[in-house]
């Protein structure tokens, strides 16, 4: 529903640029604004975003100087769909199952009835004679009492009704068929039957069927000025016209182009006083080329830019890897080593793998589909050359490098195996920020080289932590409140620390036993925790998939 609404707004500014520039045009070709229009139809049928993913898919040359991320991330945004929700109930009605459905009626109503006009028109064309009339195209005369016209898109016949000859003199008859050549030589059936599409397609959108009579005026304009270039008099043209209108039923469809259409009092005003339009200058031709590549070379090249906010692809890669779903029943999830020093995971989601492989919290992963946190599947993870596996005693540098090559290993898997396709982009979200208390935090720095100790458990409010930086704290209160926390407090080193709070208490509620947890980081370690809102950099997920077993 956004990408439509995004959609929407889109092709109504992009209609409402092409409407001031057909007013700045208003003395020029009638055919040169009609062909305005019908871009302007044309766009209803070609989204920007598909435009967006065609220049997301080109990839740049390595050399190629890449754009600073917050400048790909601002473009980006201008691109990213409007949050226009429908309103839901407390029944749970399916308003996205109700909405298409009444759409779906809508376009089987209009293609019910174009399908009916033109059957009309077809047997019309059965009961026909040929007339031998020296025309471009094989001309039939009807008995009905429809208007003259051409039907027809790829094999276009001249249908005039029967008589016509007797209520117009012969030069009106033959401004009758230079006006209908007209139509023919610019293919006017088959732009209009494009238009059509657009109709049937956004049938509950006004300013499409507001687009089909700026079409419909200015080609018919377009035929009176080819007329009056041949050299027909204006009042027998004009008087012409008038007389099939009287006589005569309009074409019921606009790809079928007959003699009237658009307000004839206006059309009549306008042969009458001879009108001419200017010829378009070689500086507007050349605005007018650069104006409508400009409009789709941008969201092309927006495209392009995006690219770039996809994460980097994987340093490191694998060998083997066995995917299969996880039995049922199990309890837990585990990380483990695997062969080669590789991984092993045991009963876990595909929302936890992707929180490993870029440690990130899930709440930074958008558009999942609901699958990816409720399946659980057995992973065994191979590298491509053989690793070590850290041991206990390891320095925290070898532990955290053998976590990180796992965590590249394993990005490449969901990219090959589950077709994960990622892309970065910030969105306003609530989020916390650490900072230190006025009187400066408690924590001391403490040298060593042992490996990190962390050990949280938010179920019982105690934490303990050896030699851990500031982030591995920040990481822990993410994953427990939920939101992202942003490390203010320009903390550098290692420290140890204990923590203990309430886990029962809400952020800023007190117990007399024990503190709440944003009392407990105030008086036991000397940092604030602060509710703000903020830019927050998250993965949205534009493709994934269930793997199959090996």
């Amino acid at each position: 529903m956004n990408a439509l609404c995004n959609h929407l707004w889109q092709s109504t500014l992009f209609a409402a640029v092409v409407a001031l520039a057909t007013l700045a045009m208003r003395r020029n070709s009638p055919r040169t604004r009609y062909w305005f229009w019908l871009a302007a139809s044309v766009k209803f049928l070609l989204p920007f975003s598909l435009l967006v993913w065609t220049g997301s898919r080109i990839e740049l040359p390595a050399r190629a100087p890449s754009l600073h991320a917050g400048t790909v991330e601002e473009i980006s945004n201008y691109f990213a769909p409007v949050d226009m929700r429908l309103p839901t109930t407390p029944t749970g009605f399916p308003w996205p199952s109700g909405v298409a459905a009444i759409w779906l009626l809508g376009v089987g109503f209009f293609v019910i009835r174009w399908f009916r006009r033109w059957r009309t028109i077809r047997k019309i064309c059965d009961r026909g004679t040929v007339l031998p009339l020296r025309f471009p195209i094989p001309a039939l005369s009807s008995p009905s009492k429809v208007e003259p016209g051409v039907f027809g898109i790829f094999n276009p016949i001249l249908l005039m009704p029967e008589g016509l000859a007797d209520h117009l003199t012969l030069e009106q008859l033959n401004a009758v068929l230079v006006h209908e050549s007209q139509h023919i030589l610019c293919r006017d059936n088959l732009t209009a039957a494009v238009h059509m599409c657009v109709e049937t397609l956004f049938w509950f959108d006004p300013l499409v069927w507001w687009i089909g009579a700026r079409m419909i005026e200015e080609r018919e304009k377009d035929c009176d000025e080819a007329v009056l270039r041949q050299g027909s008099q204006p009042g027998e043209y004009a008087q012409g016209i008038v007389t099939v209108c009287r006589m005569y039923m309009e074409s019921p469809l606009s790809c079928a182009a007959g003699i009237s259409g658009s307000e004839l009092k206006k059309r009549v005003r306008g042969i009458m006083t001879g009108r001419k339009s200017r010829p378009v200058t070689f500086r507007g031709k050349v605005t007018l080329t650069l104006a409508a590549l400009v409009s789709f070379l941008i969201p092309f090249a927006i495209g392009i830019v995006r690219a770039q906010s996809l994460p980097a692809a994987p340093e490191y890669g694998y060998e083997a890897v066995s995917i299969r779903k996880a039995a049922p029943g199990q309890i837990g999830e585990r990380f483990g080593v695997g062969p080669m020093g590789g991984l092993r995971a045991t009963n876990m989601t595909v929302m936890l793998l992707l929180q490993f492989a870029y440690d990130a919290p899930d709440y930074r992963f958008v558009d999942a589909p609901g699958w990816v946190s409720s399946e659980h599947y057995d992973i065994v993870l191979t590298p491509d050359t053989p690793d070590v596996a850290p041991a206990p005693d390891s320095p925290t540098k070898d532990a955290i490098g053998s976590m990180q090559r796992n965590q590249q290993r394993l990005r490449a898997v969901l990219r090959d195996r589950f077709g994960l396709v990622l892309r970065l982009e910030k969105r306003e979200l609530p989020l916390y920020v650490l900072t230190q208390v006025r009187g400066g935090s408690k924590l001391s720095a403490v040298a060593g080289d042992h490996p990190a100790g962390f050990h949280p458990n938010g179920k019982t409010g105690h934490l303990e932590a050896t030699r851990a930086p500031i982030n591995m704290l920040t990481s822990f209160l993410s994953r427990d409140l939920g939101r992202p926390v942003n490390d203010q407090t320009g903390l550098v080193g290692f420290y140890d620390f204990e923590l203990d709070w309430n886990p029962q208490m809400g952020l800023g509620d007190a117990a007399p036993d024990r503190p709440s947890l944003v009392t407990a980081l105030s008086e036991q370690l000397g940092l604030r925790l602060e509710s703000q809102k903020g830019p927050v950099q998250v993965y949205v997920i534009e493709n994934i998939q269930r793997p199959s077993d090996n």
